[in-house]
């Protein structure tokens, strides 16, 4: 492919952070000196796969929407990116939910920062809306970029699952690994359709990692594979939606197709149906945009922010 890589126009810096027993790596732009009553740090959260330099187009976008840098925090979830793995076989999300406050704790302690601003996407996206349930003091603004949750289930379904669980247990989980950060670019550019060679050349590098026999091996714990043998409750996820304080910005792309994903088992329409329970909720839809907003339409979507968190 050999494209030009993207030019960053905000630099990140690069920080571990010891987080319940785990290395935790963590992107960051500006520094609390940017912070102010109504600039408050601003917490971006990845998806399933990805990694917190994901955000980086966003970032530069922002800042040349709003004329100014914030102080902005975009971790890697554990076992992505340069964040330790656990270890285990299984990864639980709750986990996401204790490494975020703790991550806040260490990095925007309440004492100083009471509230924050906090965007996730995807995975991250279905992270932010129960935090911001369980933490409602602690959120002033929350953005949601297509966090759609999982179709609904039934307690029948428990055994069935839990089976696959233990089948999935003694099944070796891998990778594909690559020959080169060209090839890492094509199989980003394959993804997405959307995405320019430019950033896919610039992700390339933060997405994957050269082993020691040369190879290039995307930066993610196989184990996140294996099916969570715990069943998703959409009752006490709605529960946790309801205690949500702050203004909420839902953003989606016009290209998503959630069929491709669960079939009939879980629609747009449902997912709108359940928002409903959050008090205060601003719906955005970009276009021509997919499921990875940050990356297709990150000007656009710097433009929805700009207004949001002003």
């Amino acid at each position: 492919m050999n494209a030009t890589p993207y030019a960053v126009r905000r630099a990140a810096r690069s920080a571990f952070v010891p987080l319940r027993s785990l290395r935790y790596h963590v992107h960051t732009w500006g520094d609390t000196s940017l912070v102010t009553p109504g600039r408050p740090p601003l917490v971006l959260l990845h998806g399933w796969m990805d990694v917190g330099a994901s955000f980086q187009f966003l970032v530069d976008a922002l800042a040349e929407a709003e004329g100014f840098g914030r102080h902005v925090i975009a971790p890697d979830w554990r076992g992505f990116g340069l964040t330790e793995a656990p270890g285990a076989d299984t990864y639980w999300f709750p986990d996401y939910l204790g490494d975020l406050d703790a991550l806040l704790d260490a990095l925007v302690p309440a004492a100083r920062y009471p509230a924050i601003d906090l965007l996730g996407h995807s995975m991250g996206g279905n992270v932010v809306m129960s935090y911001a349930g369980l933490r409602p003091q602690r959120i002033r603004r929350l953005v949601n970029l297509e966090g759609f949750g999982l179709p609904a289930t039934k307690p029948h379904q428990a055994p069935k699952r839990l089976v696959q669980w233990l089948d999935d247990l003694k099944t070796p989980q891998s990778l594909r690994d690559y020959a080169s950060l060209d090839e890492v670019a094509a199989r980003l550019l394959k993804n997405n359709p959307l995405l320019t060679p430019d950033k896919a050349a610039w992700l390339a590098p933060h997405w994957a990692r050269q082993a020691a026999d040369g190879r290039w091996r995307i930066q993610g714990d196989p184990a996140h594979k294996r099916v969570n043998p715990v069943l998703y409750r959409v009752d006490e996820v709605l529960e946790t939606w309801k205690a949500i304080t702050a203004p909420l910005l839902w953003t989606e792309g016009d290209l998503t197709d959630t069929a491709k994903w669960w079939g009939h088992r879980y629609s747009k329409d449902e997912f709108h149906a359940r928002l409903a329970v959050v008090a205060q909720v601003k719906k955005v839809l970009l276009s021509p945009c997919g499921h990875m907003l940050h990356h297709d339409q990150p000007q656009a979507l710097a433009q929805h922010l700009r207004d949001f968190l002003a």
